[in-house]
C-alpha cells in the first residue's frame, strides 16, 4: 500500500497551473485521490467506467485536460491531474495505490524512479521493512549512487525489520563543485528475500488469510523447449542482432537434461533439426552457430510456425524421446501481425488451442509496439502461458534473457493448495500448473467465522518418480493474528484487500480467454469488487473533482501505447512534500519522504503566466 502526499505553495503574485504527476507500477490499482486547496478538499470518486464517461466528455468539451492514468514505460503508469493555484495559495495532493509485490528470480524488488532535475535542499528516502518470518538478505543499489552519495546511505537490518535511509546533502548531490547539476537521476532499488518454512508462511488478519509458498532445495525438472523465432523483414537490423545475442546466451544457460530445438519463420517455416536434441555441450555449440545464420526477410506466418513447434513436441512425446517427468514449452518471439498463411487472429488462436489441448506451455513475447499484444496475450493464456512485451531499447537482449530465466527452471508441477471447505470461503486460485525456481505462489481467502485452526495441505509433482511432494500444516488463527498487531507497520484490512486484489487480477486474466457469457459474469464480479474496495481497474474510473472541472482517471492495458513524461521547467516556484507509505503483501515500507524546494525570481514566474504557459509540479518516476 503506497500513500503519496505532496504540498505545493505558489509564492508568486499571480495564479499558476500545477500538475501533480506520479508514476505507479503497472500491476497496481489506484484506490484513493484527493486534493486540498486552501483548506477545501476535493476527493476523487471511483465509479463504473461508463458512469464516469459523461464527466470525462464534459471535461474534454470544455477544453480541460483530463487527469488520465497512462502507460509510461515498461513497469509503470502515469497518473496526472492539474489545478489552478491562486497567488499565495497552496494545494495538497494525496494519492493511494496498492499492489502485490511479485517474487522473481529469488527476490523481491522495490524500485523508485528518482529524477528531481536539479539540486534539492532537503531530499530523503526512508524505507522500513517488516517481515515476521525473518529477513534472509537485503541489498540496496542505485544507478546513480557514487562513492560520495554512498556516504548518505544508511542501512540497519535486524531479524525481522530493516531500515534504509538515503539523505544526500546539497554538496553530495552536485555533479561537480562548480556545477549546479544533480547526480540524482535514475533508479533507487532495494532487493531482499525472507526466510520460510517448508509449507510456506500463513498470515491472518481480521478473518482473512494469505498463504505464501516457496519450496526450498527442490531439484529442477527437465524442460523441453522450442524457440519459435520471427525472421520476417520487420525483424531486420537491430532487432535481429539483439535476438541472436540473447539466444546465444540463453543456449548457454540450458540445463544438461533439457531438450530443445528452433523453429524460425517468415513466409516459410524452417526447423533447425527434425527432432529435439539434448542440451549437450556439442549440441549447444552447433545451435549457436545456427543462430548466427538467421536473417530477416519476408512475411509472417505465425500459425504455421506454432503448429510446426507443437507437432515436433507431439512426435517426440509419442516416440518417448523426452523425459517422463519433464515440462514442455514453446517460446514465441514476434514483432508484427500475421501477414502470411492464416492471418485471422481468431482463427489462429482457435487452431493453436485445438492443436495444443493443454499439453504445452506457450509463452508469447511481443517485440515492440507494432505487434498485437491482445492477440498474443489471449493465445498465451489459452495455452497455460503468459505474454510479455519486449521493449525496443538498447537492453532488449537482456529483457529476452530475463524472461527466459524466469521460466528456465521448473521445480514443481500440478500444485494443489488445499484448505478445508468448512474452514475457508472465497479462496483465490489454489491450483497451479507449474512453479519455477525463484518465484512464489500466493493464495488468499476468507475464513469461516469462529474457526480456531486453519489446516493446509500442499501436493505437487516433482522430478522424482517415487517422491512427489506432500506437505501439511495447521495454522493457529489466534497466534497468527497476534503477530500483526503493531500499528507502526500494519494496515488492519490489508489481507482482505489483498484477497480482493488477487481476485480482480485473476478474473481479469480469465476474462481475456473466456467466451462472451463467462466474460460478462467475470466482468460483473470484477466491477462489484472494484467498487466495493475502491480500486481503479480496467472496468472503473476515478472522477477527479476540481474547482473548475472534473477529470477522469482510467486504468490502461498493456496493449496501449506509452506516453511521454512531462519534465519540470527550472523556473517553477513551489514547495513540495512527497511522502510514501508502502505495503506489499506484508513486505512493508513505512515511509519514503522527499522534500524539495524550487526557487526562482518573481520576474521569471510572471513571464510564465503572461505567456499563458503552464509550469509543472513534476512528481513522476517517484521523484520531484
Amino acid at each position: 500500500r503506497t500513500v503519496i502526499t505532496s504540498s505545493v505553495v505558489n509564492r508568486a503574485d499571480a495564479s499558476s497551473q500545477v500538475f501533480f504527476e506520479i508514476q505507479t507500477p503497472k500491476t497496481a490499482f489506484i484506490t484513493k485521490f484527493s486534493m486540498t486547496i486552501d483548506a477545501e478538499t476535493y476527493p476523487g470518486i471511483i465509479k463504473e467506467k461508463q458512469a464516469a464517461q459523461d464527466q470525462y466528455d464534459a471535461a474534454i468539451s470544455q477544453g480541460q485536460s483530463a487527469g488520465l492514468v497512462k502507460s509510461s514505460g515498461r513497469n509503470s503508469e502515469q497518473f496526472q491531474v492539474s489545478v489552478n493555484v491562486a497567488a499565495g495559495g497552496n494545494v495538497s495532493f494525496m494519492l493511494v495505490y496498492e499492489e502485490l509485490l511479485i517474487r522473481k528470480l529469488g527476490k523481491y524488488e522495490l524500485m523508485f524512479k528518482v529524477k528531481p532535475k536539479q539540486l534539492v535542499n532537503q531530499f530523503q528516502i526512508d524505507v522500513d521493512i517488516f517481515e515476521p518470518q525473518g529477513i534472509s538478505f537485503i541489498k540496496t543499489e542505485s544507478t546513480f549512487i557514487t562513492n560520495e552519495l554512498r556516504n548518505a546511505l544508511e542501512e540497519k537490518v535486524e531479524e525481522t525489520k530493516a531500515h534504509i535511509s538515503f539523505k544526500p546533502t546539497i554538496t553530495q548531490q552536485r555533479r561537480s563543485p562548480e556545477r549546479e547539476e544533480t547526480l540524482l537521476d535514475g533508479d533507487f532499488i532495494i532487493h531482499y528475500d525472507v526466510k520460510r518454512s517448508a509449507a510456506g508462511d500463513i498470515q491472518i488478519v481480521n478473518g482473512y488469510f494469505v498463504h505464501y509458498f516457496v519450496p526450498s532445495n527442490m531439484p529442477p525438472i527437465p524442460k523441453n523447449v522450442i524457440f519459435v523465432i520471427d525472421k520476417s523483414g520487420s525483424m531486420s537490423g537491430k532487432k535481429m542482432q539483439q535476438t541472436r545475442e540473447a539466444m546465444k546466451k540463453i543456449l548457454e544457460d540450458l540445463n544438461p537434461e533439457d531438450h530443445f530445438n528452433f523453429v524460425v519463420f517468415s513466409r516459410d517455416v524452417d526447423k533447425w533439426q527434425q527432432h529435439l536434441l539434448k542440451a549437450t555441450e556439442e549440441n549447444v555449440e552447433q545451435a549457436k552457430l545456427y543462430v548466427e545464420t538467421i536473417r530477416a526477410q519476408g512475411a509472417t506466418d505465425i500459425n504455421a510456425a506454432l503448429l510446426t513447434a507443437m507437432n515436433l513436441l507431439d512426435e517426440a512425446t509419442t516416440a518417448e524421446l523426452l523425459p517422463d517427468k519433464s515440462v514442455s514449452m514453446i517460446i514465441l518471439l514476434t514483432d508484427g501481425q500475421p501477414t502470411s498463411g492464416v492471418t485471422n487472429v481468431n482463427e489462429i488462436q482457435a487452431n493453436i488451442k485445438k492443436a495444443n489441448e493443454g499439453k504445452y506451455f506457450l509463452y508469447c513475447l511481443g517485440f515492440g509496439y507494432d505487434v498485437s499484444y491482445s492477440f498474443l496475450e489471449k493465445m498465451a493464456l489459452e495455452n497455460k502461458g503468459i505474454a510479455r512485451r519486449i521493449y525496443e531499447d538498447s537492453d532488449a537482449a537482456l529483457q529476452l534473457q530475463g524472461f527466459y530465466h524466469e521460466v528456465a527452471t521448473p521445480i514443481l508441477k500440478q500444485i494443489e493448495m488445499t484448505y478445508p471447505d468448512n474452514a475457508v470461503l472465497d479462496v483465490t486460485q489454489n491450483s497451479f500448473n507449474v512453479l519455477f525456481d525463484g518465484s512464489e505462489i500466493v493464495v488468499a481467502g476468507k475464513l469461516e467465522n469462529e474457526i480456531k485452526e486453519l489446516p493446509v495441505e500442499i501436493k505437487a509433482e516433482t522430478v522424482s518418480h517415487s517422491n512427489d511432494l506432500i506437505l501439511k500444516e495447521i495454522a493457529n488463527v489466534t497466534e497468527k493474528e497476534n503477530i500483526f498487531q503493531d500499528p507502526e507497520y500494519i494496515f488492519g484490512d490489508f489481507i482482505e484487500r489483498l484477497w480482493a486484489y488477487l481476485t480482480i487480477q485473476q478474473e481479469l486474466e480469465k476474462a481475456v480467454s473466456a467466451d462472451a457469457e463467462q466474460q460478462q459474469a467475470l466482468n460483473a464480479h470484477v466491477l462489484q469488487l472494484s467498487l466495493s474496495f475502491s480500486f481503479v481497474t480496467p472496468l472503473t474510473s476515478m472522477v477527479v473533482t476540481k474547482p473548475d472541472a472534473e477529470d477522469v482517471a482510467n486504468k490502461p492495458t498493456e496493449a496501449g501505447k506509452s506516453a511521454e513524461s512531462i519534465s519540470l521547467p527550472r523556473e517553477a516556484i513551489q514547495y513540495i512534500v512527497l511522502q510514501c507509505f508502502i505495503m506489499y503483501n506484508a513486505q512493508w515500507l513505512s515511509a519514503w519522504t522527499v522534500w524539495c524546494n524550487y526557487l526562482c525570481s518573481r520576474a521569471l514566474c510572471l513571464l510564465v503566466n503572461k505567456n499563458q504557459r503552464r509550469w509543472n509540479n513534476w512528481l513522476g518516476h517517484g521523484g520531484c
